[in-house]
C-alpha cells in the first residue's frame, strides 16, 4: 500500500511517496518504531534501485481499510509451501466432502465370470466326493467304526477336489498378463490385475466416453463465422492479410497523431451508425478471442543452465519458437494458437495484465479488471480489460449457444449456425462484446465488490451483478472448432460390432454434438434411422415418448442425461429392456455418477458382462463399476489409467485387446481349469477301483510321493502349457470379428463340457485299474508300477490330445515330464510296491524292462486313449467348430 517512509539513503530526500511490495517484515523491539524491510521499491524515480532499507515505518491514517471476500483466488491448494509469512485460514472441505470424492464411488473386487463357473463346478465336485465316500462305506456295509472308514475315504478321494486349480490359474492368468503387455501390436499397454483376463473374452456390452477416447483431445480452429461470412481451413489466409492491414492502419494514425512514445488514443468520436465493414468485424473478432481466455504462455528455460530449480528472467528464451500456452481447457489454446496463426500473439500474461504483439512487432496492453470464470452452470467465461493506450473498457464474453443466445442483442442466423455446425461435428462458442464508460464500470465495480462481501447467497448476489451487465451484449462472432477422431476408431468400432458388442456412448457433450461424432466414428452407421428421445420432464411425457420408441425397430437411440433420469425414475425395466435392442446408444450430458449408474443397470437387468473404457477422472466411477475397466493414457493424465483394469494408450489397441488377447485367455483357462479337473478325477476312479476289488478296504493306491509328484513334475507343465495353446492364429481372429460372439456364449466351460470330462476320467480311470488287474494277474505285486505307467503316459497323450496348436515349449514340457517320471522309477523303488512293504514289494528293475512290461502298459494306454482321438477326428469331420472351417 501507499506509505511514507522516512529514510537518508533517497537521495536526501524525506518525504517520497512510494509503493512497497513487502517480502518480509520483522519487528525491532530494542528500536520502537523501526522496523526491518527487504523489499523492492518502486518509486517514481526510475534511476532508484532499492533492494533493502531500514526506516520508520508509518501508516497514513487516511487511507481506507481493504475488505477483500475470501474466494478461491486467497486458497492455498494440496501441497502448497509458504515461502513467508504466516498464513490464517480456515479448512472448510477435506476428505469425504470434496467434489472428487463424492464424484467417485467405492471400487468393488471384481471376480471373473470364468471364476464364478470353476465355483460351480467344483461345489459339485465336493458332493460327488461325498457321496462316493457315503457309497464306499455303505457297500461295505457299515462295519465296525464306519465313520472312521467314511472319513478315510473322504481322504482317499480328495484328489476330486481340485486344489492345484487356483493355482494353475492364477499362474496362468499372470502369464495372459505377461503376454498382454509383451505384445508389440499394441505398445504401452499395461495390465493392473491379475484376476480378469479372461472377462476380455466373454464382453457383450461396451460403455465409452467420447473426449479423449474416441477423440484425441486435439483441437483444430476450423471455423469463423461472422454472420453474414464464413471462413473456413482454406480461407485463413484472409484473416491474416485483414489483420495485418487493420493493425498497420492503427499503427500509422499512431504515429501521425503523436510522437510521445506511449500515445493516448481516446476512442473514436460516436459516427452515426453505419454497417461495419468485413475487416473492422474481423479485427473486433480476433481481439475478442485473443483477450477473452484463462490461458498463459509460458516460457521454457534455457537448456544447459545448471541444474537450479529457479532461473532469472533473463535466462528465459522469450522468443517465438519457445512458447507454450497452458490453460484449463485444449478449446482454449486452441483459439489462442488461431489468433496467434493469424498474426495476433499472446506474449504475455499475469494477474492484472496481458500483452499482444501485433502482426507488425508492436505490444498491446491490456489490464485486467475484472475475470468472471467458466462453470459448469453459467457454461461462460467473461473478462473486463481496460486498454493501455486508449484508456477504453470493454467485456468480452464467450460461451455455449445455450448461454448466450438470450445475451446478445437479436440476430437471426445464431442458432441456425449453430445448429449446421453441431451437425459436422464442430465445438461451438459464442463471442460477443459490451463497451464500458468509467462511470458504468465503477458502478459494476463497487456492486460486484459488495456482492462478493455479502455472507448469505453470496454466489447468487455475485451472478445478479454480472447478470446487469450481460445484457444487449454485441454479438461478434461464433467458432468451430473440430475435436479429431483417434486413429483407426472407425475400423475397430466396426470390428467390435461384427463380433456382436453392443457399444454405448455415455458423454458430458452437447447433443448435436455428440450425434455427429456418432456417425463419424460410425458407430452408428449412416443408413441407420436414430431416434432422438425428447427432453422429457414428467412421466407422462416420458411415457409417450417411449411409445413413440418402441414403434420403431433397429434404429440407434440419442438422449440427454436429464430425459434419461427421468425415465428411469418411472420406467426402468422398459426403457433399459427396449435401449438393449437398439444397435448403439448415445447418452449426452451424463454427470459421472450418471455414468456409472448406467454400467450397473446393465448389469442387473441383462446379467452380462460390461466393459467400460475412458480417459479421465469422470470416467473413474464407470470404469470401476464395470465387470471389465479399461482406461486410456491421455491429455486429462493418468486417473483412468490407474484406476483401471487394463490400461492402454490408444482406443484402437482394445480390437487386438479382446478378439486376440481376450479370446485365448478364455479359451485357455476353460481348457486348463477342466483338465486340471480331469487329472484330479481319474486318479479318484482308479482308487475307487482299486479299493472295490479289495472288498472296500481303504488303503491308499499310492504313497507319498507319487501322489505329490503326479500333480507337480510328472504332469504339471504339460498340463501348463495349455496356456501357449490357441484356436486360431491372431490374424485370423481380428479378420473374423464374428468369431467373439461364441465366446459370449459360454460354450467352451458349462456343465455340458465338465460332464464330458468327467466321463472320460471314469473311462479312462477305470480301464487303467482293470487293465492292469487284467493282464498282470500274476505279476500283481506290481500292479502300482504297472498303473502308474499308464496313467502317466494316458495324462501326456491327453494333453496333446487337447492342444490344437503345438508351440515348441509343449513339446519340451512333454519330454521333460516323460523324462523326470522315467529317472524316478529308479530312486523311488520303495513307492512303487503296495502298502509300502507290507505286501514285500519293491520296483524290479529287470521286470519293468522285459518286452512283455512294455507292450502290456502300452496295450492299456492306448486302449484308455484311441477311443477318444477317434471320436475327436470323426467330431470334427463332422461337426468341425466355427474357426476350423476358416483354417481349412
Amino acid at each position: 500500500g501507499s506509505c511514507f517512509i522516512r529514510t537518508d539513503q533517497l537521495d536526501g530526500e524525506t518525504d517520497w511517496k512510494l509503493k512497497v511490495a513487502v517480502s518480509c517484515t520483522q519487528r525491532l523491539p530494542a528500536l520502537g518504531d523501526l522496523f526491518s524491510i527487504n523489499a523492492y521499491v518502486y518509486a517514481q524515480k526510475p534511476q532508484l534501485d532499492i533492494h533493502s532499507f531500514e526506516g520508520t515505518f508509518t501508516r497514513e491514517d487516511s487511507d481506507p481499510a481493504v475488505h477483500e471476500s475470501l474466494s478461491i483466488e486467497n486458497t492455498l491448494w494440496a501441497s502448497t509451501v509458504v515461502a513467508s509469512g504466516t498464513v490464517i485460514g480456515v479448512v472448510i472441505y477435506t476428505g469425504k466432502e470434496t467434489r472428487s470424492v463424492m464424484n467417485t464411488s467405492n471400487p468393488k473386487n471384481k471376480v471373473g465370470l470364468l471364476d464364478l463357473e470353476l465355483n460351480q463346478l467344483t461345489k459339485a465336485l465336493f458332493l460327488a466326493l461325498v457321496a462316493l465316500s457315503v457309497v464306499m462305506v455303505t457297500l461295505q456295509g457299515f462295519v465296525g467304526p464306519w465313520y472312521r472308514n467314511l472319513f478315510r475315504f473322504l481322504l482317499l478321494f480328495s484328489y476330486i477336489i481340485p486344489i492345484s486349480l487356483r493355482v494353475n490359474l492364477d499362474m496362468g492368468k499372470a502369464t495372459y498378463g505377461w503376454m498382454i503387455m509383451k505384445d508389440d501390436n499394441i505398445p504401452g499397454t499395461v495390465v493392473r490385475t491379475s484376476t480378469i483376463p479372461e472377462e476380455l473374452g466373454r464382453l457383450v456390452y461396451l460403455l465409452t466416453d467420447k473426449t479423449g477416447t474416441l477423440t484425441q483431445n486435439e483441437m483444430i480452429f476450423k471455423r469463423l463465422h461472422l454472420g453474414t461470412v464464413s471462413y473456413g481451413t482454406d480461407t485463413m489466409d484472409e484473416i491474416q492479410s485483414h489483420i495485418i492491414n487493420s493493425y498497420s492502419q492503427v499503427h500509422s494514425q499512431n504515429s501521425g497523431n503523436s510522437t510521445s512514445s506511449t500515445p493516448s488514443r481516446k476512442p473514436q468520436p460516436s459516427a452515426p451508425k453505419v454497417r461495419k465493414s468485413v475487416s473492422s468485424r474481423i479485427h473486433e473478432a480476433v481481439k475478442a478471442i485473443a483477450l477473452c481466455h484463462n490461458v498463459t504462455p509460458v516460457y521454457e528455460s534455457r537448456a544447459g543452465v545448471s541444474g537450479e530449480t529457479e532461473y532469472a528472467e533473463v535466462d528465459q528464451d522469450f522468443s517465438d519458437e519457445n512458447r507454450t500456452y497452458q490453460a484449463s481447457s485444449p478449446d482454449e489454446v486452441t483459439l489462442v494458437q488461431w489468433t496467434e496463426s493469424v498474426g495476433l500473439t499472446l506474449v504475455n500474461r499475469d494477474l492484472t495484465s496481458m500483452q499482444l504483439k501485433t502482426p507488425g512487432g508492436h505490444i498491446l496492453t491490456y489490464y485486467i479488471l475484472q475475470i468472471f470464470p467458466f462453470t459448469s452452470e453459467s457454461k461462460r467465461m467473461g473478462i473486463i480489460v481496460r486498454d493501455e493506450s486508449s484508456g477504453e473498457i470493454t467485456f468480452y464474453m464467450k460461451g455455449a449457444d445455450v448461454a448466450m443466445s438470450t445475451i446478445v442483442q437479436y440476430n437471426d442466423w445464431l442458432e441456425e449456425e449453430c445448429g449446421n455446425m453441431a451437425r459436422e461435428g464442430l465445438r461451438t462458442l459464442v463471442v460477443a462484446k459490451k463497451s464500458l464508460t468509467e462511470e458504468q464500470y465503477q458502478d459494476f465495480e463497487s456492486r460486484y465488490n459488495q456482492a462478493k462481501l455479502s455472507i448469505h447467497d453470496r454466489n447468487l448476489k455475485v451472478a445478479a451483478v454480472v447478470e446487469s451487465l450481460e445484457r444487449e451484449m454485441e454479438l461478434l462472432c461464433l467458432t468451430g472448432v473440430e475435436d479429431q477422431l483417434q486413429a483407426d476408431v472407425r475400423p475397430t468400432l466396426e470390428m467390435l460390432r461384427n463380433a456382436g458388442i453392443k457399444i454405448w456412448m455415455l458423454t458430458g457433450d452437447k447433443l448435436e454434438t455428440a450425434t455427429c461424432i456418432a456417425k463419424s466414428s460410425h458407430l452408428v452407421s449412416r443408413t441407420q434411422d436414430i431416434h432422438i428421445f425428447r427432453p422429457v420432464a414428467t412421466r407422462g411425457e416420458a411415457h409417450l415418448e417411449l411409445n413413440a420408441f418402441r414403434r420403431k425397430h433397429d434404429c440407434a437411440l440419442v438422449i440427454s442425461g436429464d430425459s434419461l433420469e427421468v425415465c428411469l425414475k418411472y420406467y426402468e425395466h422398459e426403457f433399459v429392456e427396449l435401449a438393449c435392442q437398439c444397435p448403439a446408444v448415445v447418452c449426452c450430458r451424463c454427470s459421472p455418477t450418471q455414468k456409472a449408474h448406467i454400467v450397473k443397470l446393465l448389469q442387473h437387468h441383462t446379467g452380462k458382462r460390461t466393459c467400460a473404457i475412458g480417459d479421465g477422472g469422470n470416467d473413474v466411477s464407470m470404469i470401476q463399476a464395470a465387470d471389465c475397466g479399461i482406461g486410456i493414457e491421455g491429455k486429462e493424465g493418468k486417473q483412468a489409467s490407474l484406476a483401471a483394469d487394463f490400461s492402454i494408450t490408444q482406443f484402437k489397441h482394445i480390437g487386438r485387446l479382446l478378439m486376440v488377447h481376450g479370446r485365448n485367455s478364455y479359451k485357455r483357462s476353460a481348457a486348463l481349469g477342466q483338465f486340471v479337473m480331469h487329472r484330479g478325477l481319474i486318479i479318484s476312479t482308479m482308487q475307487a477301483v482299486f479299493s472295490s476289488v479289495f472288498y472296500f478296504a481303504s488303503v491308499p493306491l499310492y504313497q507319498g510321493f507319487l501322489m505329490v509328484g503326479y500333480a507337480t513334475i510328472y504332469t504339471m507343465f504339460p498340463v501348463f502349457s495349455l496356456v501357449l495353446d490357441q484356436d486360431v492364429k491372431p490374424e485370423m481372429a481380428l479378420l473374423y470379428p464374428e468369431l467373439y460372439k461364441d465366446l459370449t456364449k459360454g460354450r467352451s466351460l458349462s456343465f455340458k463340457t465338465f460332464l464330458i470330462w468327467v466321463l472320460i476320467s471314469i473311462y479312462q480311470g477305470g480301464i487303467l485299474m482293470y487293465g492292469a488287474l487284467l493282464l498282470f494277474e500274476s505279476e500283481f505285486v506290481h500292479v502300482v508300477a504297472i498303473s502308474f505307467t499308464a496313467l502317466i503316459l494316458t495324462e501326456l497323450l491327453m494333453v496333446a490330445l487337447t492342444i490344437r496348436t503345438w508351440h515348441w515349449l509343449m513339446v519340451v514340457a512333454e519330454f521333460l515330464s516323460l523324462g523326470c517320471y522315467v529317472a524316478s522309477l529308479a530312486f523311488l523303488n520303495e513307492y512303487f510296491g503296495i502298502g509300502r512293504v507290507s505286501f514285500g514289494a519293491f520296483l524290479d528293475v529287470a521286470f519293468i524292462t522285459t518286452v512283455t512290461f512294455l507292450w502290456k502298459v502300452s496295450a492299456i494306454t492306448v486302449v484308455s486313449c484311441l477311443p477318444l482321438y477317434i471320436l475327436k477326428y470323426l467330431k470334427r469331420k463332422f461337426s468341425p467348430p466355427s474357426y476350423s472351417k476358416l483354417t481349412s
